[in-house]
């Protein structure tokens, strides 16, 4: 069954529950496809100099993970991946001169997965070396690189940090094996330690890990083992998801033989949610999103996530990539023959849109924003005109009652419960026609 947008919490045990875009992807249509690439092709509205954003999606993995929803592929040989990586600078270099993009830098560049890091260190050095012939990010603010600690070794630490990577967001999710194990993950907890420690002596400027609370296995002891070993090799952030069953994943194929997933409740990843944010801010952490917290003084920052909760344009290449630009949402081809077949005919792989209204693009942002557990009605006053605790006065004054949220002026900002389920809150302020309905 769907999700219940309209439900204070999901409590179904099969469902997506993470808000990463609005509209819902749902409504985005073919139908669309043209007037994306008529705003593509259309001059930059607000200027040539905004800061852009980009994606690079590689898709690949050694095993796939059983809570995975991406597209990743797991039997790909090298000849198929070196036709994807030259598909992906075919893409790459279709967008470099179009009208709407023409001259602007990156602010951010994000390579996510799959596996970033199942490259090669010379797949990747000519991989950027291909797309730098048709745009470069030596300015960038930020460029993100995911990795998975077995597929590293110090000398391909080297080549992504030769790259221009600032952050490195290591794929730890827990540091029990029998729950890597069981949760499909490729990876032991011995590679963790050897790759943080290779990570930090090669000297990357942030250094991320990611933890997932609630995996299939887990229990109480073994969370607070890995909060602990993470607190002991101190990362510049952390980033904690509390464990989803997206419907097209394997464990929910599994539950609908009969035995639902014996992941923890929401109560229980809630508890141990709260239990990380506890420990990493008496270890010097700063909570500074529902998933994130950053080591007090450090530098540390997420670009990326700011400048897209802030509306950023950002063009996202690969297979099955989103990207926003100039108020349209668009979605590449999600297979790979699709994707890869238009590429080699010199056309952008483009699937499905959703040009957005102003008024949308405003909802967009308030509930991206919302995830940093405040906002300042006085940017939304500033940016679209709308006084948005008047506009959305019963959402928010129900989260007040329920003991969700405090409003004082213009700060709003989300109690430690309403920071923990975050996600769950946001479809208040969805309009009433993307309520209940199939969110991706």
């Amino acid at each position: 069954m769907e999700l219940d947008l309209l439900r204070g919490e999901p409590e179904a045990d099969v469902g997506s529950y993470f808000v990463a875009n609005y509209p819902p992807f749902s409504v985005w249509s073919r139908e669309h496809v043209s007037h994306a690439l008529q705003t593509i092709d259309a001059p930059a509205r607000e200027g040539s100099d905004k800061p852009v954003g980009l994606y690079l999606h590689i898709p690949f993995c050694r095993k796939r993970c059983k809570f995975c929803y991406y597209r990743v592929y797991t039997d790909k040989n090298s000849d198929d991946v070196e036709t994807y990586l030259s598909a992906l600078t075919r893409e790459v270099s279709l967008y470099a001169d179009r009208a709407s993009l023409r001259g602007r830098t990156f602010e951010f560049v994000y390579f996510g997965g799959g596996t970033p890091s199942f490259l090669s260190s010379e797949q990747l050095r000519r991989l950027i070396d291909d797309i730098s012939k048709h745009w470069s990010w030596e300015r960038a603010r930020e460029v993100t690189f995911e990795c998975e600690p077995g597929t590293l070794r110090k000398g391909k630490l080297q080549a992504i940090k030769e790259i221009g990577t600032t952050r490195l967001s290591l794929g730890v999710e827990h540091f029990d094996d029998e729950v890597l194990s069981v949760n499909g993950r490729a990876h032991k907890s011995l590679e963790i330690f050897r790759a943080f420690q290779w990570a930090r002596d090669v000297g990357f400027d942030q250094i991320n890990l990611d933890l997932i609370a609630g995996m299939v296995g887990d229990e109480e002891g073994k969370w607070k083992d890995t909060v602990a070993k993470t607190l002991e090799l101190a990362p510049d952030s952390v980033t904690i998801y509390q464990m989803e069953v997206p419907f097209n994943s394997v464990l929910a194929r599994e539950a609908r033989t009969g035995s639902p997933p014996p992941a923890a409740d929401w109560p229980t990843k809630r508890a141990w949610m709260d239990y990380a944010f506890a420990e990493f801010e008496a270890a010097g952490y700063e909570i500074c999103s529902a998933y994130t917290v950053v080591k007090r003084n450090s530098g540390a920052r997420f670009v990326y996530r700011d400048a897209l909760w802030h509306g950023s344009d950002m063009i996202g290449t690969g297979v099955a990539s989103f990207s926003h630009l100039q108020g349209v949402h668009f979605q590449n081809e999600d297979s790979w023959e699709a994707y890869v077949g238009r590429l080699e005919r010199g056309e952008l792989p483009l699937a499905r849109a959703l040009p957005v209204s102003r008024d949308e693009l405003m909802t967009r942002e308030l509930v991206l924003q919302l995830k940093l557990g405040r906002l300042d009605a006085a940017y939304f006053r500033s940016k679209f005109g709308v006084e948005i605790t008047r506009r959305f006065a019963e959402a928010f004054g129900a989260l007040v009652e329920e003991g969700y949220a405090e409003v004082s002026g213009d700060a709003v900002a989300l109690t430690r419960t309403g920071l923990l389920r975050a996600d769950g809150l946001l479809p208040r302020f969805f309009e009433p026609r993307y309520r209940n309905i199939r969110y991706s």
